[in-house]
């Protein structure tokens, strides 16, 4: 399995903290932190998440409450974040939520 996504799917709860080192992708409910050095993670549509995100690449179709630390952070349409960004690169489309600051570039 060389390039192994993990899913975490709706009806899926976990509280602690998640690390992996691939893909991963969220549409549960997670309470604690998700970490990963340089893997990309996709918080889906019927995801929440409460607690910090970071990894290489994160992409948000859902909802999110904690800090997001990456290289390249995308806020899909229908997304709401409440926290902080902190994100070389950054995008925002039409739609989505953010409550919160953001630092890019950095």
């Amino acid at each position: 399995m060389a390039n192994a996504t993990n899913v975490l799917s709706t009806g899926i709860e976990i509280i602690g903290s998640i690390h992996f080192s691939n893909d991963m992708i969220i549409d549960g409910k997670i309470e604690g932190e998700i970490k990963s050095d340089k893997g990309k993670v996709t918080i889906g549509e019927n995801a929440i998440v409460k607690g910090d995100v970071t990894a290489g690449d994160v992409k948000v179709y859902g909802n999110v409450e904690g800090k997001i630390t990456s290289q390249r952070c995308e806020l899909k349409d229908k997304s709401k974040i409440n926290g902080d960004i902190k994100s070389k690169v950054f995008s925002m489309e039409e739609g989505a939520q953010l409550s919160g600051r953001t630092e890019i570039g950095a």
